[in-house]
């Protein structure tokens, strides 16, 4: 993997980004079909030019894990360590994108999927904007992590997961989730009722068994300025 600045050349020829979304355009969705008389429009301003701007390399943190892990508190302190240091990021929550970007979807495998597709497609015009783009849905199910990989890009997307046991998850249970769940009130919840795919070989790992979300967010922080994606 390559860890400094000069990674934005990688993304500054528009036509690597079009052979990417060829490539995966089967995979994601039907675009082929639907994109037949529309013409790609290339921006005047190269992802890298916004980038090397913005002294930042833009990239995508992906965070999963259990609902009550600490996904979204953890995003909302690294974004804010951020943009107080200088830098440019935006969180996009899972439960926040249902309630307005896929408030038409449900819970079942199909609109999971379509769910984290929408979200990879919207971190991945953010990554496009110079931006870092920082996840927070559970994911459960390696494919659609993948999926969401094959969409932002292997170099761009850097998967973190944030680990805790199903118990310490259901101690906290700050939305009262995990008791609905199991009064079978809430059907295929992760981690009760349905299965969650652990990552076996993530970017990076946080426990938040024995940690803070402070320390958490500088961890993910010291992680990035180690990788040179931050200057």
């Amino acid at each position: 993997m390559q860890t400094s600045l000069n990674l934005v050349n990688t993304f500054a020829d528009t036509k690597t980004a079009e052979v990417k979304r060829e490539t995966f355009g089967r995979f994601v969705t039907n675009a082929n079909a639907h994109t037949e008389n529309i013409t790609w429009h290339n921006a005047s301003v190269t992802s890298a030019v916004k980038q090397h701007s913005l002294q930042q390399v833009s990239v995508t943190l992906w965070l999963t894990g259990l609902s009550a892990s600490g996904k979204s508190s953890i995003a909302c302190a690294l974004d804010d360590l951020l943009i107080r240091r200088g830098y440019h990021s935006a969180v996009l929550d899972g439960d926040n994108l249902r309630h307005h970007l896929n408030s038409d979807l449900g819970f079942s495998a199909t609109d999971r999927r379509e769910n984290i597709r929408r979200t990879a497609e919207v971190a991945h015009l953010f990554n496009e904007a110079g931006m870092i783009a920082i996840t927070a849905l559970i994911s459960p199910h390696k494919a659609d992590r993948e999926m969401a990989r094959a969409i932002i890009g292997e170099q761009r997307f850097l998967e973190v997961y944030v680990s805790a046991s199903v118990s310490k998850c259901e101690e906290r249970d700050p939305k009262g989730l995990y008791v609905k769940a199991r009064q079978g009130k809430i059907p295929e919840f992760t981690g009760i009722s349905a299965p969650y795919e652990a990552p076996q070989a993530p970017a990076l790992e946080i426990n938040t068994e024995n940690t803070t979300i402070e320390a958490a967010a500088e961890q993910l922080f010291n992680f990035l300025v180690g990788q040179a994606y931050l200057k």
